[in-house]
């Protein structure tokens, strides 16, 4: 069945990139001194390769940012700040996913609860459309979409098929009204899509958003697909993603044939300070235009997992990001971002 619409894979030529800035009087309040300097990287690495979207709380906010990335020597024309609320950070979950429309790029805007109502997402809901109306995007049209979906719970091969897991979305928090067979449905002509792989096993422990797929298993490729793989036995993780690598060795791609699978690897365990287990995961890397950013945890396994990553990505380099205090609030690189496809900006 052929459909008008065609979600991207993110390997396609973006022209920018969607961030949200951390303040004070977020729950990134205790942390801004460590994790400014991760976004003042990001910038650096994405303002270098297309453009960069940032969203601030305020006017003062957005001063105080101005402010930062010039000291930084990295206010210039490929950054552009935008006055938006927001509730948090996590881009990737709140911002537009793009399709393509007879060629011509659209955005779908979803609607984002706070991962099943675990956080107050008022805010981060309608950021998109006020991005939007305030002419961020410029002329690509805005669809809003009545049904829950986070950006970090979808990956798409650009070819009509979608890697996602059934504890996301088919979490009962998220649309309790709709089946898999209604979900499959409305994404099939949502997204062009033919195919859906869906994951029954994989979670991180700290994780807020009920297993998305974007820490869990990313194709690099239609035929390759990089995984987060335990083979520590003693782990709490470890019979879940040996059950989960074996469901992707069973999948097949569009053409019948095997998955190459990457296997990434597993860094020592993190814990914040009252011991919780922080979901450090090296999947949850960003693919840009000539690069990959690849968030590090000042681990002994980062080296190997970029080394990795190279081959998933022989034509891009392949860069490390250090990340470890996103993880602090669950989250990482991928997360804290939405990349924008060619013709939006």
């Amino acid at each position: 069945m052929k459909h008008h619409y065609q979600l991207l894979p993110e390997w396609a030529a973006q022209s920018g990139v969607l961030i949200t800035w951390p303040h004070p009087d977020s729950d990134w309040g205790p942390w801004l001194p460590r994790v400014e300097p991760v976004y003042l990287e990001l910038v650096r690495h994405i303002s270098r390769r297309e453009r960069l979207l940032i969203t601030c709380r305020d006017d003062a906010h957005l001063a105080q940012v101005r402010a930062s990335l010039s000291e930084a020597a990295l206010l210039g024309d490929p950054v552009t700040l935008h006055r938006v609320t927001s509730d948090d950070t996590w881009t990737r979950d709140y911002g537009p996913i793009t399709v393509l429309e007879q060629g011509q790029p659209r955005l779908l805007d979803f609607t984002f609860n706070g991962w099943g109502g675990k956080f107050d997402a008022r805010n981060d809901n309608l950021a998109t459309r006020r991005l939007h109306a305030a002419g961020a995007f410029g002329a690509t049209p805005l669809e809003t979409v009545d049904m829950v979906l986070e950006g970090g719970g979808i990956e798409s091969d650009g070819l009509g098929t979608l890697l996602t897991t059934e504890q996301c979305l088919l979490a009962p928090t998220r649309n309790p009204h709709l089946s898999r067979a209604h979900i499959e449905r409305r994404l099939r002509a949502l997204f062009g899509l033919e195919r859906f792989l869906w994951l029954q096993h994989g979670h991180l422990a700290g994780d807020d958003t009920d297993s998305h797929i974007d820490t869990l298993a990313r194709f690099c490729d239609p035929h390759t697909i990089a995984y987060i793989a335990c083979d520590d036995p003693g782990d709490e993780h470890y019979a879940d993603l040996q059950a989960m690598e074996q469901e992707l060795r069973a999948f097949r791609d569009r053409d019948g044939l095997a998955y190459r699978l990457l296997p990434l690897p597993w860094p020592a365990a993190k814990h914040d300070e009252s011991g919780k287990r922080l979901p450090a995961s090296y999947a949850n890397f960003l693919i840009i235009n000539g690069a990959v950013l690849v968030p590090t945890y000042e681990d002994r396994a980062d080296d190997e997992a970029l080394r990795r990553l190279r081959e998933g990505f022989p034509a891009r380099e392949v860069i490390g990001v250090p990340c470890l205090p996103l993880i602090h609030q669950y989250g990482s690189l991928h997360c804290v971002t939405m990349q924008l496809p060619a013709g939006i900006l």
